[in-house]
């Protein structure tokens, strides 16, 4: 198959669900056999922020000299963005080229991963920077025996149906990727997470948020919320890699990219967050207050309906705001109406005529609309 009907394939029914568990991987890498074994690994998984914890960790190894492997999730145009070697994405032929032939019926992410593990293998790469999809302990990037370290970033109430009903619950199914005598990093205070570390003999090193300023003023991606982001990365880069001095570091930090978080556009005064929960709404909102406190505010908010919506756009809008809902094209997007019926202020249908730089615009509430709204 070439790209085109690998990605048609992927997204078929067949393959389009959710089924969290690691016997379908594991027996499929068995008969590829096993690439996952010969790399190493930092895993990271949380609600919110692993993928800008992601993103840093790559810049900052890469700077330092390192062949990085980095496999992410959600993309945003193409399937591509998910698996990169320094930077840079997947060649499509080489997508098509490793998508698995076997008889065993895998889902997208399984799928997905293990394309990124041959070609991690493949192409000798020396640290992978592995982002879990959701959950932690059946997630599909679990199957891993071992690594470097682990990381747990925020947790918050998410994905409510799979994971768990508390935080509580949530916390066991992250502090699942905690693996025997290899560190996990964290400012989570969660007893599961304590009681897993305990369980099976690895450290657990806590991070506070403060962050030496020199660092904070390095870093490119713009965000209070990024001050704990970067509290973790540089714990882990403390504790792994002696040798990556500050300089090193704060090189990093000023080349990383993690498109669409909290990301502004200056020619359209356009905000873009792909902020898709209440915890990450209250961050938006938080950032919105400290770096723009006076600018009127133009919201395009769209969200999928297994999303906790209404408690989002409750936090986000104020009385004053100009509200446009966007029902896009994808499955479980909420309708127009599901939107409007929730919104706490009055809120119009979006269309692209609505966005001009008399107001700050900012475009919101889910990484699955963002590829359908045309800014050009």
């Amino acid at each position: 198959m070439n790209y085109e009907e690998t990605i048609q394939d992927l997204t078929s029914k067949g393959k389009f669900y959710i089924d969290l568990g690691l016997d379908r991987i594991k027996a499929a890498l068995e008969e590829l056999g096993n690439p996952q074994d010969d790399l190493k690994f930092i895993h990271v998984a949380g609600t919110n922020g692993k993928g800008s914890v992601c993103a840093m960790l790559d810049s900052i190894l890469r700077e330092a000299g390192y062949k990085t492997g980095l496999y992410t999730s959600p993309h945003i145009f193409e399937y591509t963005e998910r698996i990169k070697i320094n930077g840079v994405e997947i060649p499509k032929e080489d997508f098509a080229r490793l998508y698995p032939k076997t008889e065993i019926h895998l889902t997208e992410f399984e799928i997905l991963t293990i394309i990124a593990f041959r070609y991690f293998k493949e192409q000798n790469v020396e640290l992978v920077i592995l982002e879990t999809g959701m959950g932690g302990r059946l997630d599909a990037t679990n199957i891993i025996k071992e690594n470097l370290c682990s990381i747990i970033t925020q947790i918050d109430l998410d994905h409510t149906d799979r994971l768990g009903k508390t935080k509580d619950e949530i916390a066991f199914e992250k502090a699942g990727i905690i693996k025997p005598n290899c560190p996990v990093i964290t400012s989570m205070g969660y007893e599961a997470i304590r009681d897993r570390a305990d369980e099976i003999g690895s450290m657990l090193i806590f991070t506070s948020p403060f962050v030496p300023q020199g660092f904070v003023e390095a870093l490119s991606l713009k965000g209070l919320h990024q001050i704990e982001n970067l509290a973790l990365v540089l714990s882990a880069i403390n504790y792994l890699f002696k040798d990556i001095d500050e300089n090193i570091i704060k090189r990093g930090l000023i080349k990383v990219k993690n498109p669409f978080r909290f990301e502004y556009f200056e020619d359209k005064n356009l905000i873009i967050d792909a902020s898709h929960n209440p915890n990450g709404i209250k961050a938006l909102r938080e950032n919105l207050d400290y770096y723009y406190p006076n600018q009127k505010r133009r919201f395009v908010f769209g969200c999928l309906r297994t999303k906790d919506y209404a408690k989002m756009m409750q936090i986000l809008f104020q009385e004053d705001d100009e509200v446009y809902l966007n029902n896009f094209d994808y499955k479980d997007a909420c309708t127009y109406e599901e939107l409007k019926e929730q919104c706490p202020i009055e809120a119009k249908p979006y269309n692209r005529e609505n966005l001009t730089t008399d107001k700050l615009n900012i475009i919101c509430g889910s990484f699955y609309m963002i590829s359908s709204i045309k800014l050009y």
